[in-house]
């Protein structure tokens, strides 16, 4: 992300609220509810007039070189209702496509404290009693009121992380005491004239005892000061940053604290297109896509309708994504039916999906996609064993996507020997065989390898063929130089295999040979043709050299037969 200008600014509370409301100001799609509740609204008040810093807020500059016509942003709230408990209601905001000609600058970070202070000053705040149905219009109208009579303080002043002034929302019907002070009226204009405001101070302060009129006076000059002249808003605008970047900004400086993942504020607005998004992803993610998560969905509609480079979802994906949500269904549906076909276990692509998302645009696009099991297989095993996602995956989904539509919507082994990234070479089969225990290229190797005989019900286990400890003495007649380069080898993949757990705890630290020389003919001749081990050689320790040379040859020869190539 590049960032061409940042700039520190200033302005007071007045001229912030009145941006909100001039619609100057808007938050970002992303911005999807408000949380905060009436104690928190009242203690940025008492902070605000004991002189605390309400922290720094980060502003988007927007204008036609940084946002699209499906840019979407969402109005401050002009109301709200909180409920019995003083909680804000969770209310989505309603979107819009956004203006240009009244908006320049969207929200970052500061929108609770921004809506709290539009709310206080000039929104309307309701209070939903108890056993009332939540989105109803019942509600009783809330003032935000400041006692003036300090004899009548109902604060702990000593307490920690108290109110210092007596600020709270007032829920009763009727006129509130007349020595309470509704916030919202600083704003009129008998306050805001320099002419008028002593004598509306007078007024305002008359029902309050004589020895509380100077605290009165205090605390109204200073609520003017605090909304019309210090300039408490202090922001950094970030200017020439594009849509994505500002998501990505977003969600390292979210107000909330907690921190947000892409996909969850993605489905955010998901759900402001499509209600019910959620709830029928919850019943896609089952079986073998149990753990697989909304994040997975998100990135496969933008796969197949729009653009996966993108991270944000639009109006046109979203409904694309409703309207056809029966084949989207079915394509998931297909994937299992295809995985079940090769005999992989598509639960083990939970936690790199990605790799997953070519194949299912080809199914959806590509009817006759059983006709090329082979090809959709190989680049199955390449994209693992290649590590082809490792790094930049969302330029790569998007050259997969291209490739695919420049070959009508097939993946062949020809695609992919054309492209330099799946190209089989020596270089690769070395890297592969290589791989030390523990490894994920290993892991994967091992089982792609062992599809032929693989129970997916049976717990499996990689372990050295011969056992690690073996290495700790060097055999009588090996040299020194070759007992070095074998006890380099010993955690290498020509002496690993995959064998069932149980097997595996009884196998322990028995010597290769003797493991082998314990089992019936037909349990040894399993054993040779699954471990792949090379026939007519010593497996006695002292020749672990031809051993290991030998089963590499094996390796690589069955590697380049399961890749295709």
């Amino acid at each position: 992300m590049l960032l061409s200008k940042l700039i520190d600014n200033s302005i007071t509370i007045y001229e912030a609220i009145q941006n909100i409301k001039n619609g100057k100001y808007v938050m970002p799609a992303f911005q999807r509810q408000y949380v905060w509740s009436m104690e928190q609204i009242e203690k940025l008040w008492d902070s605000i007039l004991l002189d605390y810093p309400i922290a720094t807020f980060l502003f988007w500059h927007v204008d036609d070189s940084n946002v699209t016509w499906d840019t979407y942003v969402c109005d401050f709230l002009t109301k709200v209702t909180f409920d019995s408990s003083r909680q804000a209601d969770s209310v989505n905001y309603d979107l819009k496509t956004i203006d240009l000609r009244y908006t320049d600058t969207a929200i970052l970070d500061g929108q609770q404290r921004l809506t709290s202070l539009y709310l206080s000053l000039l929104g309307d705040t309701v209070i939903r009693p108890k056993h009332t149905r939540k989105n109803t219009n019942t509600g009783i109208v809330t003032k935000l009121v400041i006692e003036l009579n300090k004899n009548k303080l109902t604060v702990d002043v000593d307490e920690y992380n108290s109110k210092k002034f007596d600020i709270k929302y007032y829920d009763k019907i009727g006129k509130i005491s007349p020595t309470q002070f509704e916030i919202r009226h600083i704003l009129d204009d008998k306050f805001v004239d320099d002419n008028t405001r002593e004598n509306a101070i007078e007024n305002a302060i008359q029902a309050v005892p004589e020895n509380s009129k100077d605290y009165a006076r205090n605390i109204l000059n200073k609520l003017y000061q605090k909304i019309f002249v210090e300039k408490l808003i202090r922001y950094t605008e970030i200017q020439d940053m594009k849509q994505d970047d500002a998501l990505e900004m977003f969600v390292r400086f979210n107000s909330g604290g907690k921190a947000l993942r892409k996909s969850e504020i993605t489905m955010s607005i998901l759900e402001a297109y499509w209600p019910n998004a959620k709830t029928e992803f919850g019943k896609l993610l089952v079986g073998p896509y149990e753990k697989f998560g909304n994040e997975f969905l998100i990135r496969t509609a933008l796969m197949i309708y729009g653009d996966v480079i993108k991270s944000n979802i639009n109006a046109k994906i979203a409904n694309d994504l409703k309207n056809d949500w029966n084949s989207f269904k079915k394509v998931l549906n297909d994937l299992i039916e295809l995985f079940v076909e090769m005999k992989i276990d598509l639960d083990r692509f939970a936690t790199c999906w990605n790799i997953l998302l070519p194949i299912i645009y080809s199914i959806y696009y590509n009817p006759d996609y059983k006709d090329n099991v082979k090809g959709i297989f190989t680049y199955l095993v390449r994209a693992i064993l290649f590590i082809y996602f490792r790094s930049g995956t969302t330029g790569k989904l998007q050259q997969m996507k291209s490739n695919i539509n420049d070959n009508n919507f097939e993946i062949t082994v020809d695609m992919l020997n054309q492209m330099t990234e799946f190209r089989v070479t020596e270089g690769k089969i070395d890297d592969i065989i290589n791989s030390e225990k523990d490894s994920r290229i290993v892991d994967e190797a091992l089982y792609y390898l062992s599809l032929g005989w693989f129970d997916s019900s049976v717990k499996y286990e990689i372990d050295h063929l011969h056992p690690y400890s073996q290495f700790d003495t060097r055999p009588v007649g090996v040299s020194i130089p070759d007992w070095k380069n074998w006890h380099g080898n010993r955690n290498r993949m020509p002496n690993l295999h995959l064998l069932h757990g149980i097997a595996n705890a009884k196998k322990l630290d028995t010597p290769l040979e003797i493991y082998v020389n314990s089992m019936t003919d037909d349990q040894r001749q399993d054993f040779y043709a699954e471990a792949l081990i090379p026939q007519n050689i010593s497996l006695s320790l002292s020749n672990f050299g031809e051993f290991y040379e030998e089963r590499k040859v094996i390796l690589a020869q069955q590697l380049r037969k399961l890749l295709g190539d």
